[in-house]
């Protein structure tokens, strides 16, 4: 008599063979999935402070200013210096139209 062999394989004993080792995950594979997860969220962190950080409208403050001109800055300092006395209201006058001509 002829044996005709199957094409399907016989499984039978060998069921834990299918699962990947039973599902342990030998060699430091364990380890580098945390280290990978930790990672992520470590990333998503960072992302979420950046985002914080960067954006004025999250922290509530106001837009930047726009910076000032070189001549407002130097009648600021002018004016400064006259308030704490360091030049008199003569000099003053006179720096003051200097900057402005």
């Amino acid at each position: 008599m002829i044996k005709v062999r199957s094409a399907v394989p016989d499984l039978r004993g060998r069921a834990d063979d299918m699962y990947w080792d039973n599902g342990h995950m030998d060699g430091g594979w364990g380890f580098a999935m945390m280290l990978g997860m930790l990672g992520f969220w470590a990333l998503i962190a960072v992302g979420i402070v950046w985002f914080v950080r960067s954006n004025p409208m999250a922290t509530g403050s106001s837009a930047p200013e726009a910076p000032r001109s070189t001549t407002e800055s130097a009648e600021r300092i002018l004016a400064e210096r006259l308030a704490r006395g360091d030049i008199d209201q003569a000099e003053y006058q006179s720096r003051l139209s200097a900057l402005r001509s």
